[in-house]
């Protein structure tokens, strides 16, 4: 009798292949990490800002920032225009008011510049303020699709971020300083990003409080133009911003 051969494998047995008509694996999303609660020291530094900035506010129930600039007299008064306009900007008064009030007072010679530095004044406090007194408490806020995409921005392009931000006309400056406190911004980024972005804004509005006297004189149709074109392109921005209706 002959040994009994071995028998081949069908063509038809299962292999280690998947079926290219069988199931397809589930994508596995993964979760979000739960949200950590703030330490108590955070939590507490945090309503120290709140009230901080809620007190810069409301002071200005108690007086006028554009009395105290014309009251101001002698060699203190550039130091007090700069600490005024700086503490306003901190207090979210409107820049567009203090710039022009810079242009009434100092002219467009020194009220640029003026401008400027109590802009890059009022930076840099609300800025060392957010991030010591509120950072650590809201960093674990982060979190989402939008927040995540803009704190990546400001943490990679720093620079080229803040001078956007700086150079759109609708952004709030207090706003800015603070999202950016908040952030994993660097400060000489930042600082920069500022420094160059204010400029247009200022020289518009100090330029036009400067000139108001002679509204039809070349300097004030220019800075009219300057800023009723900054006004369109923030309006534009912010329709092409709008969430679309999805169908």
């Amino acid at each position: 009798m002959s040994a009994p051969q071995p028998i081949a494998a069908s063509a038809s047995a299962p292999t280690s292949t998947s079926d290219a008509t069988g199931p397809t694996p589930a994508v596995v999303v993964e979760p979000l990490p739960p949200l950590r609660r703030p330490r108590r020291g955070a939590l507490l530094r945090l309503g120290a800002l709140l009230v901080l900035l809620a007190a810069a506010a409301a002071s200005l129930l108690l007086w006028d920032p554009s009395a105290v600039l014309s009251a101001a007299s002698g060699p203190w008064r550039m130091p007090i225009a700069l600490s005024v306009y700086a503490f306003g900007s901190m207090a979210f008064l409107p820049r567009p008011a203090l710039n022009a009030g810079m242009g009434v007072l100092f002219g467009s010679l020194w009220g640029v510049p003026l401008a400027v530095a109590g802009s890059m004044l009022g930076a840099v406090a609300a800025f060392a303020l957010g991030r010591w007194l509120g950072r650590e408490a809201l960093r674990p806020l982060v979190r989402g699709k939008v927040l995540t995409e803009v704190d990546r921005r400001l943490s990679q392009q720093g620079f080229r971020s803040v001078l956007l931000v700086r150079l759109f006309p609708g952004a709030p400056f207090q706003a800015g300083n603070l999202a950016c406190a908040f952030s994993n911004v660097r400060f000489w980024p930042y600082l920069a990003g500022t420094a160059l972005g204010v400029v247009p804004s200022t020289t518009a509005y100090v330029v036009a409080g400067a000139s108001a006297s002679s509204p039809t004189s070349p300097a004030f149709l220019v800075s009219a133009a300057v800023i009723a074109a900054m006004c369109v392109f923030s309006a534009v921005s912010l329709w092409r911003a709008r969430p679309r209706r999805s169908g």
